[in-house]
């Protein structure tokens, strides 16, 4: 079940809308054409607005339409109804297609759009791309749904991309995403044979599942949302394995607690490992490089390098290709570093993101930066 939201706009010669006279004429004209839609629609209110007016219909079975007239020549009209998992839709994209084609005849309109319907309900079927465009997913189920001590951890299944973990309202990773995990490796790049690594985050078990099929000497994965864990071990077995099962293996050890505990132990012991891949947030988007996230993400950083080895590399995903603000914001951080660093970057398609995202390869060194 769902509220199911069309959204048409149009554009029309400013001095028809001038004035409450022709914006009443406007209104009559798309009052005619939308009765023979909906059926029973009435006018409920007539609300005067500076720069314009807002008309309120409502029709059969609590269907409700908003028509808004701007005298700067726009006019746009939202339909909002209910719909039953079985039940028809009142109006469909293509019918919408049609009422606007109608609308744009009877009232002479310049430009016209009409949207394909949101379909607003309990679960989310859309999610933001990493520049805050908005994107439609064909997920059809909830499979697990907990508030944990940290954030919203959602299991969604995706016709397309199989299961997708969700967090914070915000895609993580789905059954479809083995791209992004061998890009932030970079799998037949990188030699993990015998090395020793440490992953910060990585509570999908993905980073590790894929690790350890190189045959590393031993691999730490350090991640504070137990929930996270539980439910990928159930719902995305076929990126994970049973490494969430399991925790510990011959050559790899699950730590639940927060990574900077390790880090700050490892700090203290002298400990040196060959890489540490930081799988936690994506680079802030914002105008500067200020604020919890930021301040979180250097320390990050700075803590990183301290258990490296001199050969050793730190790896990490950006954010998406688009956000380039953010990731000049990045760069300039890492030029900051002490002792200076050298670094790398890919790029790949992540099907569940629906857009390319970058990746870096960050190792000690005088800058020598550019794609891998």
């Amino acid at each position: 079940m769902s509220v199911q939201t069309l959204l048409l706009d149009f554009s029309m010669d400013p001095a028809r809308l001038g004035d409450e006279s022709g914006q009443k004429t406007v209104f009559g004209q798309l009052e005619t054409v939308l009765q023979e839609y909906i059926p029973n629609l009435i006018l409920a209110a007539d609300i005067k607005l500076e720069g314009g007016s807002l008309k309120l219909l409502t029709g059969k079975k609590g269907t409700s339409v908003s028509v808004r007239l701007f005298d700067r020549g726009l006019v746009t009209v939202n339909i909002e109804y209910y719909k039953e998992e079985n039940e028809e839709p009142l109006i469909t994209f293509k019918s919408a297609r049609v009422l606007e084609s109608q609308l744009k005849k009877y009232i002479s309109v310049i430009k016209s759009q009409a949207y394909a319907p949101l379909k607003r309900c309990l679960f989310g079927r859309y999610y933001p791309s990493s520049d805050e465009r908005l994107l439609e997913y064909d997920i059809d189920k909830v499979l697990f749904d907990e508030e944990s001590q940290f954030q919203r951890v959602q299991i969604v299944h995706s016709k397309t991309l199989g299961n997708m973990l969700v967090l914070d309202d915000l895609q993580n990773i789905s059954e479809a995403d083995l791209i992004y995990t061998e890009t932030l490796m970079q799998r037949g790049k990188e030699n993990y044979e015998g090395k020793e690594i440490v992953i910060l985050g990585g509570g999908d078990g993905a980073l590790l599942y894929e690790l350890l099929k190189e045959k590393p000497k031993y691999v730490w994965m350090l991640e504070i949302d137990e929930v996270v864990m539980t439910a990928c071990n159930k719902y995305l077995r076929s990126i994970c394995g049973d490494v969430l099962e399991r925790r510990k293996g011959l050559n790899y050890e699950v730590i639940v607690e927060d990574c900077m505990l390790t880090i700050n132990k490892f700090i203290k012991d002298g400990k040196k490992v060959d890489y540490v891949f930081g799988d936690l947030t994506d680079i802030p988007i914002s105008e500067t490089a200020s604020g919890e996230l930021w301040e979180f993400m250097i320390t990050i950083l700075n803590s990183s390098f301290k258990i490296l080895k001199p050969d050793g590399k730190f790896m990490t995903h950006g954010n998406g290709a688009t956000s380039t603000e953010s990731l000049e914001l990045y760069e300039q951080e890492l030029a900051k570093l002490k002792p200076a660093v050298k670094y790398t970057k890919s790029r790949a398609f992540v099907p569940s993101f629906l857009e390319d995202w970058l990746f870096y390869h960050i190792s000690f060194g005088n800058a020598n930066n550019g794609d891998a």
